[in-house]
């Protein structure tokens, strides 16, 4: 069995580690929720309850100035969620933040890298 070679995955997470802090996993369903326009199949798709993806969006859009996502209540036409302006770019500053710190320390990973088994 051959394993792949180990990447580099940084964590960023502010404004700090605690509960309400927006790191990768709450980016991630942001990123979810603008592909499907829904909370209930983001959550689906990253195995997590409903109800535990709406608290998150609930914290996400408590933790900023202005809401992340805009949910519209189901009924007859179904409901739906997606992320506002704000929200996309929040979430394309912190995917380039990301995308920084890869470029930033990617020849420090090469060098560590280098020590692994």
């Amino acid at each position: 069995m051959s394993r792949s070679a180990p990447q580099l995955q940084p964590r960023l997470r502010f404004p700090d580690a605690g509960a309400d802090a927006f790191g990768p996993g709450k980016a991630e369903l942001l990123r979810h929720i603008a592909a499907t326009g829904s909370i209930r199949t983001a959550a689906t798709e990253l195995g997590m309850s409903y109800n535990r993806a709406w608290l998150l969006v609930k914290s996400l859009n408590a933790l900023f100035r202005e809401p992340l996502v805009a949910v519209t209540r189901g009924g007859g036409t179904g409901g739906g969620a997606l992320l506002t302006p704000f929200g996309d770019d929040v979430l394309a500053r912190y995917t380039r933040m990301e995308e920084a710190c890869r470029l930033a320390t990617g020849s420090e990973w090469q060098a560590l890298r280098s020590l692994l088994r």
